[in-house]
């Protein structure tokens, strides 16, 4: 009998030590995954606004020669990351594909133009630093239009400035639901154990005796949790590189590796500091207050 109630207490110990360390877990793995997204919301950002396209056209009697030396200055320029040069034939063939074969049969002459297609760099992305472009580009000469949706750029930098804060607002909010709901898990755990610290208590140990194998156990406890936590997010981060390849590209690797070690570390200091506080709670109360 004494052999089956110790077993039944093995197995109900080990119960709780892992339903601690899966709810630790979870919540790590969404602490981690937000602060994945919040690190790398300016790779995001600047992804979005390197892919806007400002299309300059050149005037109709431009000549090849001299439309390959402006493309040349262009790309010249600090505010430009990539030009693409669209040549007369070129371009009269990606209108053929939109508007069909026959398109030509209305006009004389050819009437597409050579144009050079700019993608700016995202610390230009901005009215003023386009404004500035297009006094340069002026100075170039050999430019009829430059065009370029304006409402896109006023969307894409105030939307990104408005879901940043929400970004940072969330994350700091899930950061205290974190740490209540891990505090509770921990302070479950160890209070069901406080009879035994109570008897510890009654033998002469001294407080920082009964804490240090609580404590050391809630290092290893949030290690493991962090650790689940973390390959857990390379899983579902492999899962994303196999069907996002082109999305996984912008998150950069050491941020990657930060926030994976930062899980591990979170897990590890939010454990001890809830087990810390709950220990010097616990290591005080009176006998009548054990049952209570």
């Amino acid at each position: 009998m004494g052999k089956r109630e110790k077993n039944i207490i093995a197995r109900r110990l080990v119960h709780s030590y892992l339903s601690s360390i899966i709810s630790i877990s979870l919540v790590l793995l969404l602490v981690g995954f937000f602060a994945l997204l919040a690190v790398n919301a300016r790779s995001v950002s600047n992804y979005f606004k390197e892919n806007i396209r400002i299309s300059l056209v050149l005037s109709g009697n431009t000549e090849e020669a001299r439309a390959l030396q402006i493309d040349s200055a262009v790309q010249a320029m600090p505010q430009v990351k990539i030009t693409r040069y669209i040549s007369k034939e070129q371009g009269t063939r990606e209108m053929k594909e939109l508007l069909g074969e026959d398109f030509l049969d209305v006009f004389q002459t050819n009437p597409i133009p050579i144009s050079i297609e700019v993608q700016l760099k995202a610390d230009y992305f901005s009215e003023d630093s386009i404004g500035v472009f297009k006094r340069q580009l002026a100075d170039i000469g050999g430019i009829d239009e430059v065009l370029y949706e304006n409402s896109v750029i006023e969307t894409i930098n105030s939307n990104i400035e408005r879901i940043g804060f929400i970004v940072l607002v969330f994350i700091l909010l899930l950061l205290f639901i974190s740490f209540v709901l891990i505090n509770n898990t921990v302070r479950l755990n160890v209070y069901s154990k406080r009879f035994s610290i109570y008897t510890m208590r009654l033998v002469g140990a001294t407080k920082a005796f009964i804490r240090a194998p609580f404590l050391i156990k809630a290092v290893f406890q949030g290690l493991i949790s962090g650790l689940c936590a973390s390959c857990i997010l390379v899983a579902l981060l492999y899962v994303v590189r196999e069907q996002f390849e082109q999305l996984f590209a912008i998150f950069d690797i050491n941020l990657l590796v930060a926030v994976l070690a930062g899980t591990v570390v979170l897990g590890v200091l939010i454990c001890l500091v809830c087990t810390f506080f709950v220990m010097n709670r616990l290591v005080s109360l009176s006998n009548d207050e054990l049952y209570y």
